[in-house]
């Protein structure tokens, strides 16, 4: 049953019972105070060369995940 959804909610149920009903949210909590990056749209400087002029980290990470294209590539058949 390891690794399954019965086996999961079972694993939690117990988690629950033996921690408490805010089991998770406590976990949670603990990762979030630990945590020094400020998350993914963290209002932090960026000093890449990639935008002109001060812009932050969020904008920077968005204009390269923008230029990805998400179209298929050629695929090159060899002389087979």
């Amino acid at each position: 049953m390891a690794g399954t959804k019965e086996g999961g909610m079972k694993a939690a149920a117990k988690n629950k019972e033996l921690h408490g009903e805010d089991f998770y949210a406590k976990i949670g909590a603990k990762g979030g105070r630990n945590g020094t990056s400020g998350g993914f749209a963290a209002k932090t400087e960026c000093n890449c060369n990639d935008l002109v002029g001060s812009h932050h980290k969020a904008m920077c990470a968005g204009k390269k995940g923008g230029q990805i294209s998400r179209r298929p590539k050629d695929i090159k058949v060899g002389d087979a």
